[in-house]
C-alpha cells in the first residue's frame, strides 16, 4: 500500500478525558498490528474496548456514531519508548538553540532570551549541536558579557555536554581547582580555567544548583509537552531520566494526574541510583494504573558519540588515546543492576558504544542466568554494538530501545568519530530485526524532534538531514514502513508487559477509556509520499 492513501492518516489515540461512546468507522485502510492479519475495514467500539474488526460490518451492529473514513489510514497510537518529558515542556518554553548555525547566532539568542528573564533566572536546554558550525565548542567568554545577571546552562543535543556562564559556574563553585568528578570532565584552558563546557557527569555539578521549578511552572512544562505529543498521534510515552539528580520526577508527573491535567499514558523510570526509593514506592503504592504507571529505574554505563563519552573497545578514529569512558564505576553499576533486579523493578540501562553495550549484556547475563530471557531487560540507544552483541541481545530477549532519528542526524559526522568499520553495525536496525531482536522505537525528546513521522521516515529511508546520502547512510540497515510501525506499537507495548491490552487493534483488547480520532495534518505526511510498506 503506498502511503499516498494516508494524506488524510487517522490515528487511534488510547487517551484519558473524551467521551465514551459507540462508534462504527467503516470503509478505513485498518492496519490492525497483528502479524500475518489482512487489513481491516471496519472497527467498532463498545464502551471502553473494541467490539469489532474486519472487513465487513456484521449483520445487526449498530452504533450511536458511524464514521466513513473515505479510504483514510487507521492504527493504533503511538507509543514512544524514551522521552524526557518535563525537560521537552521546559524547552518548548524556553531558548532554542536546535537550528542555530553559526557562533554568532548562538550568541545573540542567547544573550536576547536572557535580556527577557527577570535578574537571576536561570537560560536553560537550548539543544545546541556545534557540528552546525564546524565542530568547535563554545566557550563562555561568547556570553559572559551579555548574560552577567542570569546563569546560563544550555545543553548539547545529546545531553551529555553542556555549555555554563561565568555565572553558573560561580553559583556551583566550579574554579580551576575543582576536581574533575568520576565519570565527567571539566573543560579548561591552557590555563587550568573552566571554559563553560561540562560532560559527563560533571553536569551534576551545576543541576544541583539551578532551583527547582514551582509546581505552576511543572504544570506549565507538563501541559506544553503534552498537547504537543498527542498533537503528534502519541498514546503514551516512558518517561525517563537523564541525570541522577531528577529523583523527584515520579512526583512530577503524579502532580500532573493529581490536578487531572494529565490526559496521555506515562511509564516512569528513575534514577537506578536512588532504586531504594522506587521500590519502597512499588511495596507503598504498587506499580501505578493505565494513566500512570512507574517501577522502573534507568541507569547510565557511557555517555554520548557527540560528546565524544560513548564507551569503546577501540579509541576514536579522531582522538587515539580517547576510548570514551564508563559514566559509572561499572562494579559498584553491576551491584545497582542486581539490586533493582532482585527488588523486581523494570530496568532501563543506557549504552551506546560497543564496549558500553557488551559490559551491560555481560552484567545482565551475570544477574539472570538462564532467565535473562523472561526479565525483559532494557537496553536504550543501543548505538553502536558489534555484530556479536546483535545476536546476543536477540539470543537473550533482551528489549533494543532505539531512536531512528538519532541515525540522520549523527550520520552527518560519525564516520569521523568511529571510523567505517564500526559504521556497519550503526544504528543496525535491520540487523537487529533479522537476528529475531525486539526493537523498539522512540525519539529521546527533546534531544530529537518527538514526531513519530520523522522517527519512522528515518529508520525507512536514512537519509541524513544534510542530504549527503539521499540513498540511504548503511542504506543495508534500513527497514520497512510497518516494521518501523511495529517498533513504535506493538514491540512498545510488549516492552511495557501491556501486549495483552494494548499495542495491536484486536476485538477485546485494549481497556480504555475512549478512542480518540485524529486527524493529521498532510505536512506532518510530506515525507511519507514515496515510501511504500
Amino acid at each position: 500500500m503506498k502511503t499516498k492513501t494516508m494524506s488524510m492518516l487517522i490515528i487511534l489515540l488510547l487517551c484519558s478525558g473524551c467521551s465514551t461512546v459507540d462508534t462504527l468507522y467503516v470503509n478505513g485502510t485498518i492496519w490492525t498490528g497483528v502479524k500475518g492479519a489482512e487489513q481491516a475495514t471496519v472497527l467498532a467500539i463498545k464502551g471502553n474496548k473494541i467490539a469489532f474488526v474486519g472487513t465487513d460490518v456484521p449483520i445487526g451492529l449498530s452504533s450511536e456514531s458511524v464514521i466513513d473514513l473515505q479510504g483514510r489510514f487507521v492504527m493504533h497510537g503511538f507509543i514512544d519508548n524514551h522521552v524526557h518529558f518535563f525537560e521537552g515542556g521546559a524547552a518548548l518554553a524556553s531558548v532554542d538553540l536546535r537550528q542555530v548555525s553559526s557562533r554568532e547566532e548562538f550568541i545573540q539568542k542567547i544573550i536576547q532570551f536572557s535580556q527577557e528573564l527577570q535578574p537571576e533566572r536561570w537560560v536553560l536546554n537550548g539543544n545546541w549541536d556545534h557540528e552546525q558550525w564546524g565542530g568547535f565548542l563554545p566557550h563562555k567568554s561568547w556570553i559572559d558579557q551579555g548574560t552577567s545577571k542570569n546563569p546560563v546552562y544550555v545543553i548539547r543535543t545529546d545531553g551529555h555536554m553542556a555549555l555554563a556562564n561565568s555565572l553558573a559556574l560561580k553559583l556551583a563553585n566550579i574554579t580551576r581547582d575543582t576536581p574533575d568528578p568520576e565519570g565527567g570532565k571539566i573543560m579548561r584552558d591552557k590555563t587550568g580555567k573552566p571554559t563553560g563546557i561540562l560532560k559527563g557527569n560533571a553536569l551534576n555539578l551545576i543541576l544541583e544548583v539551578i532551583p527547582e521549578p514551582s509546581e505552576e511552572e511543572l504544570l506549565e512544562q507538563f501541559t506544553l509537552a503534552q498537547n504537543h505529543a498527542l498533537a503528534l498521534g502519541l498514546s503514551k510515552v516512558h518517561a525517563v531520566t537523564a541525570y541522577p539528580t531528577e529523583t523527584k520526577m515520579l512526583q512530577y508527573f503524579k502532580l500532573a494526574r493529581d490536578r487531572k491535567v494529565m490526559k496521555i499514558r506515562s511509564f516512569v523510570s528513575t534514577p537506578i541510583e536512588s532504586l531504594s526509593d522506587a521500590a519502597s514506592t512499588v511495596s507503598n503504592e504498587g506499580r501505578g494504573d493505565h494513566l500512570l504507571s512507574f517501577g522502573g529505574v534507568k541507569g547510565f554505563i557511557d555517555g554520548s558519540l557527540g560528546a565524544r563519552t560513548a564507551w569503546f573497545h577501540k579509541p576514536y578514529y579522531d582522538e587515539s588515546t580517547n576510548y570514551g569512558l564508563p559514566l559509572n564505576n561499572p562494579e559498584v553499576f553491576n551491584e545497582w543492576l542486581k539490586s533493582a533486579d532482585e527488588a523486581e523493578l523494570s530496568l532501563s540501562i543506557h549504552a551506546l558504544g560497543d564496549r558500553g553495550i557488551d559490559t551491560v549484556i555481560k552484567q545482565l547475563e551475570n544477574i539472570a542466568g538462564d532467565s535473562i530471557s523472561e526479565k525483559r531487560y532494557r537496553i536504550e540507544h543501543f548505538q553502536h554494538p558489534t555484530a556479536q552483541a546483535i545476536q546476543k541481545v536477540a539470543e537473550h530477549g533482551i528489549i533494543v530501545s532505539m531512536q531512528p532519528y538519532h541515525a540522520i542526524d549523527d550520520g552527518r559526522w560519525a564516520e569521523q568519530r568511529i571510523g567505517p568499520i564500526r559504521l556497519q553495525t550503526t544504528y543496525a536496525f535491520k540487523s537487529i530485526l533479522d537476528a529475531g531482536g525486539l526493537l523498539t522505537f522512540g525519539s529521546d525528546w527533546p534531544v530529537a524532534p518527538l514526531s513519530p513521522i520523522e522517527g519512522i521516515y528515518a529508520a525507512v529511508t536514512r537519509r541524513t538531514l544534510d542530504d549527503k546520502h539521499p540513498n540511504g547512510w548503511v542504506p543495508k540497515q534500513k527497514i520497512t514502513v510497518e516494521e518501523a510501525l511495529t517498533a513504535y506499537t506493538v514491540t512498545n507495548s510488549y516492552a511495557f508487559n501491556n501486549e495483552t491490552t494494548s499495542g495491536t487493534l484486536e476485538k477485546e483488547n485494549m481497556p480504555i477509556s475512549s478512542f480518540c480520532p485524529l486527524i493529521l495534518d498532510k505536512s506532518h505526511l510530506e515525507k511519507f509520499e514515496t515510501l511504500e510498506f
